[in-house]
C-alpha cells in the first residue's frame, strides 16, 4: 500500500513538471513574438485584432533620423572634426613633457679605467668614482619644455584649415539629416499613394463585378445577347490584375518605408495622409522654410545652399593647404627647455641628485630639397585652382537645380488644382451612365468607358497630391540639400507617373470585346 502511494505520487510530479516544461516552452515563441510588436507600439491584443500601426509623417522623420547610420556617421564626422580643431589650437601653446628611467650598467668600456692609485685620484679612483661613467646604476627624471615662436604663418593656416574642416563636417551633417528627411517623406507619400490606388483599384473591381451581376440577370432573362455578359466579364478579369499590381506595388512601398524606419517587415503598419481632400496644406515642418525659398529673389536662389557653401569652403581649405606648403620655405623658430635630476646611487636619497638645466633656442630653414618644395607648391596651387573651377561649377548647378525645383513644385500644384473637380465629375457621368445602361438607353461600352475615366480621374488625382507635397518638402529643404536632388525626384515622379499611366492603360486596352 505504501509502495503504491509512493508510485502515485512520483506519477503525479513528473506530471506537474512536463505540464511546467510545456507552459515555459509555449511561453517562448509568445515572448519572441512580443518583443518585436512593443518596438513597433502594438500589444499582443491589437495584433491578434489585426490592429497596426498609424504612422503620420512627423512620426517617420523621427524615427528615420533617430535610426539613421547616415546620422550617426555625420556626427562622427563633427566629432573627429572638431577634435582636429583642438589639435591645430594646440600648437600655439607651449609643449610640456615629463619623463623618467632607469638604466643598469652590466659591462661598461670604463670599468677598472680610474682604479690605479694616482696623485690626482688615489686608491679606488678617489674622485672620479663620483663620475657618471660606468656607474652601475642611474636614475633620471626630466622634464622639457618647447614654445614655437615663428613658423612662417604655417600654424595660423593649420587653424585656418581645422575651422574649415568644422564647417565641412557641420554642413554634411545637415546636408545628411536633409536628405534623410526628404527620403522619409518621399516613401511616406509613396505608401499613401499607393495605398489610394489599391483603393481606386479595388472599388473599379467592385464596378466591374456589379457591371457582371446585372448584365448576367439580363441574359438569364433573354434581354441581353450572350455578348455583351462576355464582354463584362472579360472587362472584370481585366481589372483583377490591376488590383494584383497595385497590391504589390503598396508591398514594395511599404518594405521601403520599414527599411527606412528599421521596422522588421513582418510588423503591419500603416500611414495617415490625405491625398483626395478638397484642400492639402503644406506639413507643418516645412511650411516656413518652404516660403523663405519661394521668396528668393531671382538669380540669387543659389545663395545659402549648403553644397555652394561647401564648394566655398574647398577653396578656403585648399588655400590654406598653399599657403601652409609655402611656409616649409621659412624659418621655425622655437624657444626650448630642458631640466632634469640625475643620480647614481643605488638606491638614491635626497642629496644624491644631481641637477641639468637647459634653456635656448632653435631654427630651422630648408637649404636645399631637389625641387621637392617647388613641387608641392605646383600641386597646391593646382588644387586651389580646381575647387575654385568646382565652385563656379556648383553656384551654377545649383541655381538651375532651385529653379527646376521651383518648376517642378508650381507644375504640380498647378497639375493637383487642375484635378479639382474632376473626380467629382467624373463620379457623375459614371452614375448617369449606369442609369442609362439600366434603362436600356445605353450601352454597355459607354458604361465601360465611364469608369475608366473615373478610374484615371481619382489615380490622377492621388499622384498629382503625392507629388505636390513631395515637391514642397523638397523645395523646403533644398538649401540643405546635395546637388543633383531636383533632377533625382524628376526622374522618381516620371517614373511613378508612368507606372500609373501603366495600369489605367491595361483597363483601357482589354475593357472589354469591341
Amino acid at each position: 500500500m505504501t509502495m503504491h502511494l509512493t508510485l502515485t505520487a512520483f506519477r503525479l510530479r513528473i506530471g506537474a513538471v512536463a505540464l511546467l516544461l510545456a507552459v515555459l516552452t509555449a511561453a517562448e515563441p509568445l515572448r519572441a513574438q512580443r518583443e518585436p510588436l512593443a518596438s513597433a507600439g502594438l500589444t499582443v491584443s491589437q495584433a491578434r485584432e489585426g490592429l497596426s500601426r498609424a504612422l503620420t509623417l512627423d512620426a517617420v522623420i523621427d524615427l528615420a533620423e533617430a535610426r539613421s547610420e547616415q546620422i550617426a556617421i555625420a556626427q562622427f564626422g563633427v566629432a573627429r572634426a572638431a577634435a582636429g580643431e583642438q589639435r591645430a589650437r594646440s600648437e600655439r601653446l607651449p609643449q610640456l613633457s615629463g619623463g623618467a628611467s632607469y638604466d643598469r650598467t652590466l659591462k661598461s668600456e670604463f670599468a677598472g679605467l680610474f682604479s690605479s692609485g694616482s696623485a690626482d685620484g688615489g686608491a679606488g679612483g678617489g674622485d672620479f668614482a663620483d663620475l657618471p661613467f660606468g656607474q652601475s646604476n642611474a636614475f633620471r627624471l626630466n622634464l622639457g619644455f618647447s614654445q614655437a615662436l615663428y613658423a612662417g604663418g604655417r600654424i595660423d593656416a593649420q587653424q585656418r584649415l581645422a575651422a574649415v574642416g568644422r564647417s565641412v563636417a557641420d554642413s554634411s551633417l545637415k546636408s545628411a539629416r536633409a536628405q534623410l528627411v526628404l527620403d522619409a517623406t518621399q516613401a511616406f507619400y509613396d505608401a499613401a499613394l499607393t495605398d489610394r490606388l489599391v483603393a481606386i483599384a479595388e472599388a473599379s473591381l467592385q464596378q466591374a463585378d456589379a457591371i457582371v451581376a446585372q448584365v448576367e440577370l439580363s441574359y438569364k432573362a433573354g434581354r441581353a445577347p450572350e455578348f455583351e455578359w462576355l464582354r463584362a466579364r472579360v472587362a472584370r478579369d481585366n481589372q483583377r490584375p490591376n488590383v494584383i499590381r497595385a497590391k504589390a506595388n503598396r508591398t514594395f512601398a511599404y518594405l521601403r518605408l520599414k527599411q527606412l524606419l528599421e521596422i522588421p517587415s513582418p510588423q503591419a503598419v500603416t500611414v495617415t495622409a490625405e491625398l483626395d481632400g478638397a484642400a492639402i496644406e503644406t506639413p507643418a515642418r516645412f511650411a516656413s522654410q518652404l516660403a523663405l525659398v519661394a521668396a528668393a529673389p531671382a538669380g540669387r536662389t543659389a545663395l545659402g545652399r549648403v553644397p555652394v557653401e561647401q564648394a566655398a569652403s574647398a577653396v578656403q581649405a585648399r588655400e590654406a593647404a598653399l599657403r601652409i606648403t609655402k611656409s616649409q620655405r621659412l624659418p621655425y623658430v622655437s624657444l626650448n627647455s630642458a631640466f632634469g635630476e640625475v643620480a647614481y646611487a643605488g638606491l638614491p636619497g635626497f642629496n644624491d641628485w644631481r641637477t641639468n638645466w637647459t634653456v635656448g633656442a632653435s631654427m630651422q630653414i630648408p637649404l636645399f630639397t631637389g625641387g621637392r618644395l617647388k613641387a608641392e607648391e605646383t600641386s597646391a596651387g593646382a588644387d586651389l585652382g580646381e575647387a575654385r573651377a568646382r565652385q563656379k561649377l556648383a553656384v551654377e548647378i545649383a541655381e538651375a537645380e532651385t529653379e527646376a525645383a521651383l518648376a517642378l513644385l508650381e507644375a504640380a500644384v498647378a497639375t493637383w488644382q487642375a484635378s479639382a473637380g474632376t473626380v467629382e465629375q467624373a463620379a457623375r457621368a459614371y452614375d448617369i451612365a449606369d442609369l442609362r445602361y439600366r434603362e436600356g438607353i445605353s450601352t454597355q461600352l459607354e458604361l465601360l468607358d465611364a469608369r475608366l475615366v473615373l478610374q484615371v480621374a481619382q489615380v490622377n488625382r492621388a499622384q498629382a497630391a503625392r507629388d505636390m507635397q513631395v515637391s514642397r518638402a523638397r523645395v523646403a529643404l533644398l538649401p540643405d540639400l546635395p546637388l543633383g536632388s531636383a533632377a533625382i525626384d524628376a526622374a522618381g515622379s516620371a517614373a511613378a507617373q508612368a507606372a500609373a499611366s501603366r495600369g489605367t492603360a491595361a483597363t483601357a486596352s482589354g475593357g472589354g470585346i469591341r
